[in-house]
């Protein structure tokens, strides 16, 4: 419920983004309902309103919900033994908030029900929230210019915050935020994906160097023993 709430503000800027956009009520409703990718919706509604071509569009969705893919890797061995009704549900309401919530549990711990509980208040919030946005769209000029774009990077520090607890993550962290800083004010194009990479790196890497070093302690007592 709290991840839900605090959502309201980023569906009703994607619900009046697709209205500023051309799409009709009924086509910006169901972007909400279909594609369900807060992040995708807003850019894919930007080109839209651009002009931008359906390739370029469906590539562009394609590179930003990639991510989606190393969430549901890194679930599998959670949801692999459920029927593919399950798998197929919980699949597409596999979003950064129920990866974020469930991720961490083991796979006695994991409860299909609950996840299905917290995607599907989820999917039903945003698209409530798109809902008051394509209204709100329709009848208030410049919604999207109040700031309601701050519920994005909001969101994602109060699921990103409580999983900062070792080395390897904070040095992740660390270096995504400084890359992107530097690059975004040097005005350098794909800041976020370069910045993105850089902390994915040397997060790696320190996780490697901190194995190493464990393993190499470990050898040394044995060979001392």
């Amino acid at each position: 419920m709290p991840l839900s709430i605090a959502v309201i503000p980023w569906g009703i800027l994607a619900g009046s983004y697709a209205i500023d956009a051309g799409l009709d009520p009924l086509q910006a409703q169901a972007m909400s309902a279909i594609l369900f990718a807060g992040s995708a919706q807003l850019v894919a509604a930007g080109m839209f309103k651009a002009g931008i071509g359906l390739g370029t569009m469906l590539l562009t969705t394609l590179f930003i919900t990639s991510r989606h893919f190393l969430y549901s890797v890194s679930m599998r061995d959670k949801i692999s033994d459920l029927p593919t009704r399950w798998r197929l549900l919980l699949g597409f309401w596999l979003t950064d908030e129920l990866f974020a919530i469930c991720s961490g549990q083991s796979k006695q711990e994991f409860n299909r029900w609950y996840a299905a509980g917290v995607g599907g208040v989820f999917y039903l919030f945003w698209n409530l929230a798109s809902f008051v946005g394509i209204v709100a769209g329709s009848q208030i000029p410049s919604l999207n210019e109040i700031g309601l774009d701050f519920a994005v990077a909001a969101t994602f520090i109060a699921l990103v915050f409580p999983l900062i607890n070792t080395m390897p993550v904070i040095v992740c962290v660390l270096v995504s935020l400084l890359v992107s800083v530097v690059l975004t004010v040097n005005q350098v194009e794909g800041a976020l994906m370069v910045a993105s990479i850089a902390g994915m790196l040397s997060g790696f890497l320190c996780e490697s160097y901190k194995d190493g070093n464990v393993s190499s302690h470990s050898i040394t007592e044995g060979e001392s023993s």
